[in-house]
């Protein structure tokens, strides 16, 4: 479907299903945290999802491609990124399946209703904002550190979006992994996976994948690692999986 590029705009190939994204050729685009995230969710067949500071839209179109989901929504505080992911989910042909909505994630609830959902997804952003000489408007600064939602924003949020037995999951820095703990528990979700991912085997793991569920039993499983990379320096195979390259393609 034809949609109309602004300036310093581009249109990129997600190289799975056809699927595309507009992204800002100077601005902040996805990077390989959205792309692991996507495949670490699990949603049920026409189950409902939301997707914490959707930015370009990124998470929810995999998941419309990936998953069964019935309906996905974006929540975006900016709302040029978020008028830029809705041209994205026009591109696709995805109306009917994702909605973008310029709100404040601490106005989710109240805007999206109270235990709704049976999947929250965030990849927020990872830096504490302790003040200085950052532009508040500046769409890459909003969306590297914690200026318009925190941590805990995000997690109160999930918390009050999901049914009982609804999962959350996250993608963070492994520096924040105690906050994430802390923040889930307090917040009644239980954390049931993580998975940490490095650069190379040998390399100290660079983020982290969070799994919880909305009032679960306390057992925290920790999965394999995940390297990026391999010993030629050459993408791993799972990498190539998960981006579906090469054998992998669908």
């Amino acid at each position: 479907m034809h949609v109309t590029l602004k300036e310093n705009e581009r249109i990129d190939d997600l190289q799975y299903k056809g699927l595309k994204i507009i992204q800002k050729k100077n601005g902040f685009c996805f990077g390989i945290d959205a792309v692991l995230l996507a495949n670490f969710a699990d949603i049920k067949k026409n189950g409902k999802a939301v997707d914490l500071g959707t930015g370009t839209g990124i998470i929810p179109i995999l998941l419309a491609g990936k998953t069964e989901a019935s309906s996905i929504t974006g929540i975006e505080i900016q709302e040029e990124v978020a008028e830029m992911a809705q041209r994205s989910v026009i591109l696709n042909d995805l109306s009917h399946k994702i909605d973008i909505k310029v709100c404040d994630i601490k106005d989710s609830v109240s805007v999206l209703g109270k235990s709704k959902f049976d999947l929250v997804v965030s990849n927020p952003p990872y830096i504490k904002y302790r003040g200085g000489i950052i532009n508040e408007s500046d769409t890459l600064a909003i969306s590297r550190h914690e200026i318009k939602c925190t941590l805990e924003d995000v997690v109160s949020a999930a918390s009050k979006l999901l049914t009982p037995g609804g999962q959350f999951a996250m993608v963070h820095r492994p520096e924040r992994l105690v906050d994430v703990m802390f923040l889930m528990r307090t917040y009644q979700i239980e954390p049931k996976y993580i998975r940490f991912v490095h650069p190379y085997a040998g390399k100290r793991a660079n983020l982290m994948l969070v799994k919880g569920t909305k009032g679960g039993n306390p057992e925290l499983k920790m999965l394999e690692p995940l390297y990026v990379y391999d010993e030629n320096g050459n993408y791993s195979e799972e990498i190539n999986r998960i981006y579906c390259r090469g054998e992998y393609k669908p």
